[in-house]
C-alpha cells in the first residue's frame, strides 16, 4: 500500500525552524550563538566573504554578522545580501553606542540588531521574531503575487474563449436564420471547422480547471512513492485523442524497468503532459512523437523527442516564461494559455528536477525531464 505524505507549512515548520548563518571572525562568539540556537540549522562563516559563498550553497533564512571582520565587513555583507537577495533577513551584532554603524546599517535596510555583549535570551528573542516578521512578508508577497497571476489568468482566459466561443455562435446564428446550404461543400467545410473549436473549446475548459484547482489554489505537496514510467504513459494516454485527432504517431521505448520515486504524482504528471502536449503541438499532421525512459546511479531522465517545427534558438530561454507561446508561423493565434512550461519547470525545481530542451528548427525538439534519485 503506497503511504501518502502531504507537505503543510506547519509540518514543514516543524521539520527545520530554519538556517542560521552566524558569520564572526571569533570562533568562541559562533559557537556559543550555535549551542544558544538549538533546533536550528547553523552555519559558520569568519568574515563576509566566507559568508557570501555559505549562502551560495545552502539555505540560509537569517544572516547574524559581526560588524568589524576582516576581508568583508558586516555592513559590506549587509549591503550584498539586500543587493542579491532583498527578502534575506539581516541581523547585526554591534554596541549600541556606535550610532554610525547603526545609521550605516538601517540605511542598507537591516532587520534588526544584537548588542555586545550578546544576551542569549535576547538573542533567541531577536531570531524569532525576525523569522516570524518574515514569514509574514513572504506571506504578504504571496497574496500579491496570488492576486496579480488570477488578475493576467483572467484577461487571458477571457482572450482565449472569445475566439471558439464567436465562430461558435455565428455559425449558429446563420442556421437559424437559414443560411447555409447542407449540400454545399463549403457548409460541410465551415461545420468540420465548428466542431474543431468546440473540441478546442473543451480542451481549454479542462485546462482552465486544472489551472484553477492545482495553481490558482496552490494544493500542497503530496509525496508518495510512484513510478516514473507509469506516470509517463498515463499522460500519453490522457492525450491519446488529440494525438489522434491531428494525425501525429506517437510511441514510447523503455529499456529498463525504472525505479520508483518518491514524487507529487499530480505535479509530475502534470510536467510530462505539458511536454508531450507541447511537442504534439508543434509536429505536423503524419510526424511522430517518442517518449524514452532511462536511469543510472543519479536520476531518472524521461525524454520527449519530436520531428515538428523546432524552435529558433533565440526562443528557447524565453519558452518558460508566464504567458509565452511559441508562434513560429507568426499567427497571433497560438493556441493554449501559454502557462504549461511556466509551470512544468515550477513543479520540477519543487522535486529538485531539471528539464532540459534541445531543439532545431525544422528538424525538432527534444525535452529531457531528469528526475533525481536521491533528492537534497
Amino acid at each position: 500500500m503506497r503511504q501518502e505524505m502531504v507537505t503543510t507549512p506547519r509540518l514543514r515548520q516543524e521539520q527545520d525552524r530554519g538556517g542560521i548563518l552566524v558569520v564572526d571572525d571569533e570562533s568562541v562568539i559562533r559557537d556559543l550563538c550555535a549551542k544558544v540556537l538549538k533546533g536550528y540549522r547553523i552555519y559558520h562563516a569568519g568574515d563576509g566573504e566566507e559568508a557570501l559563498q555559505v549562502i551560495g550553497r545552502e539555505k540560509v533564512d537569517v544572516v547574524l554578522t559581526d560588524v568589524m571582520m576582516p576581508r568583508m565587513n558586516g555592513i559590506d555583507l549587509l549591503q550584498t545580501i539586500k543587493a542579491q537577495q532583498p527578502n534575506m533577513a539581516v541581523i547585526i551584532m554591534t554596541g549600541y553606542s556606535d550610532r554610525e554603524t547603526i545609521l550605516r546599517a538601517l540605511k542598507a535596510d537591516a532587520d534588526d540588531f544584537i548588542s555586545k555583549p550578546i544576551n542569549l535570551l535576547q538573542l533567541q528573542t531577536t531570531i524569532e521574531k525576525v523569522l516570524e516578521k518574515q514569514a509574514l512578508k513572504a506571506e504578504l508577497l504571496q497574496l500579491k503575487r496570488m492576486d496579480r497571476l488570477k488578475s493576467d489568468f483572467l484577461g487571458l482566459v477571457s482572450h482565449k474563449l472569445k475566439t471558439p466561443i464567436t465562430a461558435i455562435s455565428l455559425f449558429i446564428q446563420n442556421l437559424a436564420r437559414g443560411i447555409g446550404d447542407p449540400d454545399d461543400p463549403g457548409f460541410r467545410e465551415t461545420l468540420d471547422l465548428i466542431l474543431e473549436e468546440s473540441s478546442y473549446l473543451g480542451y481549454l475548459i479542462k485546462d482552465l480547471l486544472f489551472y484553477s484547482d492545482v495553481v490558482l489554489q496552490e494544493s500542497p505537496q503530496r509525496l508518495e512513492l510512484a513510478n516514473p514510467r507509469d506516470l509517463a504513459l498515463e499522460s500519453l494516454g490522457n492525450l491519446e485523442s488529440y494525438f489522434s485527432n491531428k494525425g501525429v504517431g506517437h510511441n514510447h521505448d523503455f529499456p529498463t524497468e525504472l525505479p520508483d520515486l518518491t514524487l507529487d504524482r499530480r505535479q509530475i504528471g502534470f510536467v510530462l503532459y505539458a511536454l508531450l502536449e507541447n511537442a504534439l503541438k508543434f509536429t505536423p499532421r503524419g510526424g511522430l512523437v517518442t517518449l524514452r525512459g532511462s536511469v543510472d546511479e543519479e536520476a531518472v531522465r524521461l525524454t520527449i523527442e519530436d520531428n515538428g517545427q523546432g524552435i529558433p534558438t533565440e526562443e528557447l530561454p524565453k519558452v518558460f516564461e508566464k504567458f509565452y507561446q511559441v508562434d513560429p508561423d507568426n499567427t497571433g493565434q497560438v493556441r493554449g494559455f501559454g502557462l504549461g512550461l511556466f509551470y512544468a519547470r515550477q513543479f520540477a525545481q519543487n522535486h529538485g528536477a531539471s528539464i532540459q530542451l534541445e531543439s532545431s528548427p525544422g528538424v525538432g525538439t527534444k525535452a529531457s525531464l531528469i528526475l533525481p534519485r536521491n533528492p537534497r
